[in-house]
């Protein structure tokens, strides 16, 4: 592939990573930690990304502050017994900016040590081997007539995604996307939230718990789809006093900006219309690549139908030295993925320029990537689901182990939730490998990687099973959830003679 820039060069580097979210500034990083010379550009300038900015870390911090003030609630029935919260929505919003800043300042000092060259701007390719980088303001708004050329041996396209946006929803301050919630601009006292996956209930759970009366709509018939129906099933009925109405199998069909609020049409499965008013409407049914405007066509890259960026094993696209991670390439679009992929794409480029060969021979070939709804309670996911084994007509065990029986879960005074485990079938009728799990409960997410470990380690029930974990912790259910997959499990009922 030939270059067909002529003009002047501002800027040179060995790798030109596009987008400095957390895949695009750990590839930047493993990068140059390889000897490579990194120039990342980034709207805002500063790295982290929508997940550090308006995503991931920001909304986790509003919702431990939710944590909060449930369990505080929860303490009246052991006697301690609190006050109404007093709610001052500046001090909040200034809790969750300083969260945000400290890992921002963080990330900017880990650059400057690794020599990673950071601009400011909006990338688009001229041709395979340069990139204008248009100079944009501290808000991310491009500036006109403000850029530099960049010439680079390899990218890296790591641009992210934006959020969904209906087409008939009305321009309105008062309808925001994920990152508008997260700004918290008010409280409203009816709020309606469009969406019924992980971002759309996260969201509403910081809202229901600032005391807002939140409803829910979902096109499909469940919420957040992937999830077993008998996780979601606990947090519907944890949640059940806390939303005014949860409605599946409904579309938003309309909506008219009002002086009183925004006037929402919501079609039923039966085609049944009804209205509703709401102070603020949050429109969470999902995200799109950011691939338009990059100028991929100059490169010779075609995004599909989708506008994803079709990728190997090794994240390279079409062009053998443009390379793409996150969420451009497709599902899941989770930011621990996207820096897994930035890593190997960072690699492989290392081992080429540098002829290294295992680094040139590095894929991405993760057996499982981890899900988790950071709600109340959380729900974890990781591996083959139940569901996904019936549809398949996969025969799987399956041990469960209940939070009822979880000495922790009940010291906490939260045994709503259960892990769950899959395994494959031995030849011998016994529990094979590990297959799956799915788990509910306060700190669901923090346990799930325990599993997705022993799945990428090819453990078996026995291997988890005599494992020994700590007691009392919540941890501790999945050993038990082991040995109930074996029949053996002493913290649960006898199910008769066990297997040897």
């Amino acid at each position: 592939m030939e270059s067909r820039y002529e003009g002047p060069v501002d800027l040179s580097c060995d790798v030109a990573v596009l987008g400095g979210g957390p895949g695009g500034y750990s590839a930047a990083f493993r990068a140059a930690d390889l000897g490579l010379k990194v120039a990342i550009i980034e709207r805002f300038g500063t790295l982290g990304g929508v997940c550090l900015y308006v995503g991931c870390i920001p909304s986790k911090a509003l919702l431990h502050v939710a944590s909060v003030m449930g369990e505080v609630k929860h303490l009246a029935r052991a006697g301690i017994a609190y006050g109404a919260p007093t709610i001052d929505l500046d001090a909040l919003r200034q809790h969750k900016t300083q969260v945000v800043g400290k890992l921002t300042g963080g990330l900017s000092k880990m650059a400057q040590a690794r020599k990673v060259q950071s601009l400011r701007g909006v990338g688009e390719f001229l041709d395979p081997f340069h990139l204008r980088i248009n100079e944009t303001t501290g808000d991310g708004q491009e500036r006109t007539g403000r850029s530099q050329v960049l010439r680079f041996k390899y990218a890296i396209v790591a641009a992210g995604s934006q959020a969904v946006r209906l087409p008939f929803l009305p321009v309105d301050e008062r309808i925001v996307d994920s990152t508008g919630a997260l700004k918290l601009p008010f409280v409203p006292q009816r709020m309606l939230v469009i969406g019924g996956g992980i971002i759309g209930l996260e969201m509403a759970t910081v809202y229901a718990s600032l005391g807002a009366r939140i409803d829910v709509v979902e096109a499909s018939d469940g919420l957040m789809p992937g999830a077993d129906r008998d996780l979601v099933g606990v947090w519907q009925k944890m949640n059940a006093p806390r939303f005014e109405h949860i409605k599946v199998s409904t579309r938003t069909v309309g909506a008219q900006a009002t002086d009183q609020g925004i006037l929402v049409t919501l079609a039923a499965s039966d085609g049944a219309l009804s209205e509703q008013l709401y102070d603020l409407v949050l429109c969470a049914v999902g995200r799109t690549p950011n691939t338009s405007g990059l100028g991929l066509d100059r490169c010779g890259l075609t995004p599909d139908e989708r506008g994803f960026i079709p990728v190997d094993a090794q994240l390279r696209t079409q062009a053998a030295h443009l390379f793409a991670i996150g969420d451009v390439v497709g599902q899941p679009m989770l930011a621990h993925k996207a820096v897994h992929e930035g890593h190997v794409a960072a690699e492989v480029i290392a081992g080429e320029l540098l002829d290294v060969a295992h680094l040139a021979r590095s894929r991405f070939d993760a057996r499982v990537i981890p899900s988790v709804a950071y709600t109340d309670p959380e729900i974890a996911w990781v591996g083959i689901t139940e569901a996904q084994a019936r549809s398949q007509g996969m025969a799987v065990k399956k041990g469960v182990f209940p939070w009822s029986a979880s000495g922790r879960a009940i010291a906490n005074g939260r045994d709503e939730g259960f892990t769950k485990l899959l395994f494959e079938v031995a030849p011998d009728g016994n529990c094979g490998r590990i297959l799956g799990s799915g788990i509910v409960g306060q700190h669901a997410g923090d346990l799930i990687g325990e599993v997705a470990l022993a799945i990428e380690m090819g453990a078996d029930a026995v291997d988890i099973g005599k494992t020994i974990h700590p007691h009392p912790t919540l941890g501790e259910s999945i050993g038990l959830g082991a040995e109930a997959a074996q029949g053996k499990c002493t913290d649960l009922p006898p199910t008769g003679v066990s297997r040897r």
